[in-house]
C-alpha cells in the first residue's frame, strides 16, 4: 500500500468539490451544489434581481439535509454488518456524479434555472456533494473539509499568528498544520479554476470530468489506506458511548 492514499484521497475530493460547485453555479443559474449554505445568498439576489434559479435553491438545502441523512444511516448499517462502508459511499457518489454528468449533457445547456431539466440536474449534483460531506465528515474527519474552505482559512490565519506570537512549542504545531491546510485550499481553488475553463470552453460538457476524478478517489481507496481511517461508530455505538 502506498503511505500517501490517505493524503492523497481527501485532497481529491477538495478538488473534484471546487470543481462540481463552480460548474454548478455557471450551468445551473447561480447553485451552489457543494456549499449549500451558499444558495441563501443567491436565492436573496434571484428574487432581488427576478434571475431564475429560484427554485432549485430552495430545494438545495433540504435535498442535501435528507441524502446527509440517508447517508449516515447507509454508513452505519454497512459499518454493522462488516461491509466496506467508504467504499461504497464514495462508489455511491461516483454514480450520482455520472447521473449528473448524462443530465447535464443531454439535458443542457439550461437557461432557465427554474426549469425542471435544471432542477433535476442541479439536485443530484446536489446529492451527490451531500453524501462526500457526509463520508468526509464521518470517515476523514481528522483532515480539513473538502466541500467548504471558510473554517480551514480562518484555521490557516489562526496557525499564521501563532507563528508569529506563540511559544516554540507552538510553533512547531502551527507549522505542522498550515502545509495540508493550505493545500487543501489551493487545490479547491484549482479545481474551481479548472471548472471555469472548461465550462467556457465546452459548456455543459464540463460535467465529464467530476465522474473521472470520483473514480479516481474510489480507485485510490480500494488500492490501499483501508487503516486510515477505520470503521466509523455505527448510530448505536455512538448512542451507548454517550450513556
Amino acid at each position: 500500500m502506498s503511505h500517501s492514499n490517505p493524503t492523497l484521497l481527501p485532497l481529491l475530493l477538495s478538488v473534484n468539490a471546487g470543481y462540481v460547485d463552480t460548474a454548478g453555479f455557471l450551468a445551473l443559474q447561480g447553485l451552489f451544489t457543494a456549499h449549500v449554505t451558499g444558495n441563501f445568498v443567491t436565492l436573496g439576489a434571484s428574487l432581488a434581481l427576478g434571475t431564475s434559479g429560484a427554485v432549485a435553491k430552495v430545494l438545495a438545502l433540504p435535498v442535501f439535509c435528507a441524502v446527509v441523512v440517508a447517508t449516515r444511516l447507509l454508513g452505519s448499517l454497512l459499518s454493522a454488518r462488516r461491509r466496506p462502508a467508504l467504499e461504497t459511499l464514495l462508489g455511491l457518489k461516483v454514480l450520482l456524479l455520472i447521473a449528473g454528468a448524462v443530465l447535464a449533457t443531454r439535458l443542457g445547456p439550461f437557461h432557465d434555472g427554474d426549469s425542471w431539466q435544471a432542477v433535476l440536474t442541479g439536485m443530484v449534483l446536489v446529492a451527490a456533494m451531500a453524501v462526500q460531506n457526509a463520508l468526509h465528515r464521518i470517515h476523514l474527519g481528522s483532515v480539513p473539509p473538502s466541500t467548504l474552505m471558510t473554517g480551514t482559512t480562518t484555521q490557516i490565519m489562526i496557525e499564521m499568528a501563532d507563528l508569529i506570537y506563540a511559544d516554540p512549542a507552538m510553533r512547531n504545531q502551527s507549522g505542522s498544520k498550515l502545509g495540508p491546510m493550505s493545500l487543501n485550499v489551493v487545490l479547491f481553488a484549482l479545481g474551481c479554476g479548472f471548472a471555469a475553463l472548461l465550462f467556457l470552453k465546452f459548456g455543459v460538457w464540463c460535467f465529464v470530468v467530476p465522474p473521472l476524478l470520483g473514480l479516481l478517489a474510489l480507485v485510490l481507496r480500494l488500492t490501499g489506506g483501508k487503516e486510515a481511517s477505520g470503521a466509523p461508530p455505527t448510530i448505536s455505538e455512538t448512542a451507548r458511548s454517550a450513556k
